[in-house]
């Protein structure tokens, strides 16, 4: 993995608390940043899709769309197309 070395001014308590959570971890400060960084955007990430999702589904005509189209494909009998 590539790496770049950057700088950036951070409270004196809060890297207290990064050097002692990073040694309970067992991990070097930057790895422990690194980390803590990765999990703050993918939560974001997901956080944005599933505020598309919500935006989509509250739609009531898409939603009915939606419901209609899963008691057609029961009605059908048929397997295929339900794999999920």
């Amino acid at each position: 993995m590539n790496t770049k070395k950057i700088a950036i001014t951070v409270p004196e308590d809060l890297v207290m608390t990064i050097d002692v959570l990073s040694f309970e971890s067992g991990v070097s400060r930057s790895k422990f940043i690194t980390d803590i960084l990765r999990e703050k955007i993918s939560k974001d990430k997901n956080d944005k899709i599933k505020a598309s999702y919500d935006r989509v589904f509250s739609d009531n005509t898409i939603a009915e769309e939606q419901l209609a189209m899963a008691r057609d494909f029961e009605a059908s009998g048929k397997e295929e197309g339900q794999e999920w």
